[in-house]
């Protein structure tokens, strides 16, 4: 009787272990890390500087730091001077069923003068000088055997393209863009210059094919004596690791929670049903509110056939009135309800011009990692799909 006992004991105990263990893991924030080049693809190369070697030194130092934080997993598409192929870089990271995938590389230009960070979210921008970016990066794939073959359809010579490709990810815009303006953010509070006006947008092949929020950082250039000294130096590059590392752990907190008090519930990595749930508090449209909680009308009557943008200030599980005072000071608050998520969004306007002050707005007032949304016919559409 008394054995049977002790067996039952350790039983239930093994049993508690294991359910300790999938719930850790089922919390546990996954992170892709992916040093740009590798083995004969250098990258660019100037005067002793090798990008393959930086991006490897600065992801390696990124991935220490979120490897001693708490509830976080990093995996690499490589640890040591190897070529990867683009594609298997991004299934390196959906294998693992990563939650973000950052792909980390070194800028060069033949004006030896540029300088400055960049950091890319995938989108078929048609903008030369983000084209031009794409292509460097894209000409990658050239060194791979049988790339016609694999990459049927797609010329990096022409990243324009990729725009006749099927994107199936374009429901991670929102997350991804969020995430690089941390990363952009993090850079500005080291005093580095940004090149252009925030994120940006272009049609890299190693983000096409992962299916995640991602990002493509590019550090620096390495072209430039005065910064490309700064990304070979050791202290430079610890700079720039902890600079990365906490836009991550920044945004990790922000969707996923610290992993002391609670786990947000909403997956940016899965696939989500953007259209706003029933809740007996909230209504299904959104609404806004005055400072003295009255219904307010926006400027302008919107035509909802027609796309409308919206800044998206910040997703939280707590339910907060929406008053002036909490938003510092922004009126014209709006908010919805999904996947046990409160959303919270500024202003309302057709003009895209319009949305982009508002959105420069919101930043002044302390919202760094703000961006815009769209919507029409009150469900929420993709931006690319607005600009159509």
């Amino acid at each position: 009787m008394h054995k049977t006992y002790k067996i039952k004991r350790i039983l239930t105990f093994i049993l508690i272990l294991f359910s300790l263990i999938g719930y850790s893991q089922s919390n546990t924030f996954k992170v892709t890390l992916d040093a740009g080049h590798g083995a004969h693809d250098f990258g660019a190369v100037y005067d002793g500087r090798i990008e393959k070697n930086i991006a490897l030194a600065v992801v390696l130092k990124v991935g220490k730091i979120l490897e001693a934080t708490p509830q976080i997993a990093v995996n690499y598409t490589r640890k040591t001077d190897v070529f990867i192929d683009l594609i298997e870089r991004a299934n390196i990271a959906n294998r693992f069923n990563a939650n973000i995938f950052v792909s980390i590389h070194c800028n060069a230009n033949r004006n030896t003068a540029a300088d400055g960070t960049e950091t890319y979210v995938m989108g078929l921008s048609k903008v030369a000088s983000n084209l031009e970016a794409a292509k460097k990066e894209n000409s990658v794939i050239t060194l791979e055997k049988d790339y016609k073959q694999k990459y049927e359809g797609f010329d990096p010579n022409s990243p324009e393209t990729m725009i006749g490709m099927t994107l199936m990810q374009e429901e991670y815009l929102d997350n991804s863009i969020s995430l690089a303006s941390r990363v952009q953010d993090a850079f500005s509070d080291l005093g580095k210059k940004s090149r252009g006006e925030g994120v940006k947008q272009a049609p890299f092949m190693v983000l096409h094919k992962a299916y995640m929020p991602r990002v493509l950082i590019e550090m620096g250039f390495i072209s430039n004596t005065a910064e490309g000294n700064v990304l070979n130096s050791e202290e430079g590059q610890n700079e720039i690791a902890r600079a990365i590392a906490k836009a991550i752990i920044s945004y990790k907190k922000e969707y996923y929670g610290n992993g002391e008090v609670e786990i947000l519930e909403e997956r940016p990595s899965q696939k989500i049903n953007e259209k706003p749930i029933k809740d007996t508090a909230i209504p299904v449209q959104p609404r806004s509110t005055s400072q003295s909680g009255e219904s307010i009308s926006s400027k302008k009557d919107i035509d909802n056939s027609k796309a409308v943008f919206k800044v998206q200030l910040s997703a939280s599980s707590k339910r907060m009135d929406l008053i002036p005072r909490n938003f510092n000071g922004l009126k014209n608050i709006s908010v919805t309800y999904e996947n046990k998520l409160y959303k919270y969004m500024y202003g309302e306007t057709a003009d895209y011009n319009e949305a982009k002050e508002q959105l420069k707005e919101a930043k002044e007032k302390g919202y760094n990692s703000a961006f815009l949304i769209a919507f029409k016919n009150g469900e929420k559409i993709n931006i690319q799909e607005a600009f159509k």
